[in-house]
């Protein structure tokens, strides 16, 4: 029976992305681990200046990811699209972008050069993440009234900022709820946005999803890098609070209507 010759493939196709999507997560792991034991100390011990050094980590990190991004293709995880790589490729950048899943930020930091972050606390604690994290001197978000400033700094020096303005992935639900902090840090700096809008179909490791759940089909991600939003609008009118929400809800609405226009497509 044709019908049924079609299920099984269908079956064995999802448990073998299972198995290739655990195979992933581990060598995820076992990757950020070597690198925190074996590489990044001899990059500490041959590199004394600390701007240098990180430098040199943030490449590593890059590769690696690079690296990661095809294991996943070669086991037939998943397909991606990139438009509009080339706007990615200036200095002093303030990426924001949208989260749909749990892999953006490895995607986004393998086609951003010279890319920073900001990292959560857990990460830098974390025996498989902080070595790297640590070493690249990515942003932290638990340094409070600083972490403005520090982004500020960041992009001063040179550096690509990725931000996801949501915190977090968003909810299996699709409703956008931006925080403020990047547009502090776009006005304050004086910098325009760089957006990248970020589509998954079928959805896949969302906010909440098991990794073992995947989809019935192999997954498809696009990244769809946008005209910079030019934050000189929103300044002025001597009140940067009332331009701090204004901004963000013009980016969340943004990302919402992109969101709908994909959805009605």
């Amino acid at each position: 029976m044709p019908g049924n010759g079609r299920a099984v493939r269908d079956h064995l196709g999802r448990y073998l992305r299972i198995a290739g999507t655990g195979i992933s997560f581990v060598s995820f792991g076992t990757g950020g681990l070597l690198l925190g034991l074996a590489i990044f100390p001899a990059i500490r011990l041959f590199i004394r200046e600390r701007g240098a050094r990180a430098a040199v980590a943030r490449s590593v990190v890059r590769a690696s990811f690079q690296c990661f991004i095809a294991l996943m293709q070669a086991l037939g995880i998943l397909r991606f699209e990139v438009r509009g790589l080339e706007r990615l490729n200036r200095r002093g950048l303030l990426v924001v972008a949208n989260h749909p899943t749990l892999i953006d930020t490895v995607f986004l930091m393998a086609f951003v050069r010279h890319a920073d972050c900001i990292v959560k606390s857990t990460l830098w604690n974390n025996p498989f993440t902080g070595g790297p994290v640590r070493a690249a001197a990515y942003v932290r978000s638990d340094d409070g009234p600083r972490l403005v400033d520090d982004c500020i700094g960041s992009l001063r020096a040179g550096n690509n900022l990725i931000i996801f303005p949501e915190g977090t992935r968003t909810p299996n639900s699709g409703s956008l709820h931006f925080k403020r902090g990047a547009a502090n840090v776009a006005l304050r700096g004086g910098r325009d946005l760089t957006p990248v809008v970020i589509r998954c179909t079928p959805s896949t490791l969302g906010k909440g999803d098991k990794w073992w759940r995947v989809p019935a089909r192999r997954v498809h991600i696009t990244f769809d890098v946008r005209e910079d939003i030019a934050v000189q609008p929103f300044l002025g009118g001597g009140c940067d609070t009332v331009a701090a929400r204004r901004l963000t809800d013009y980016l969340q609405q943004f990302f919402a209507r992109e969101g709908q226009q994909h959805g009605a497509a």
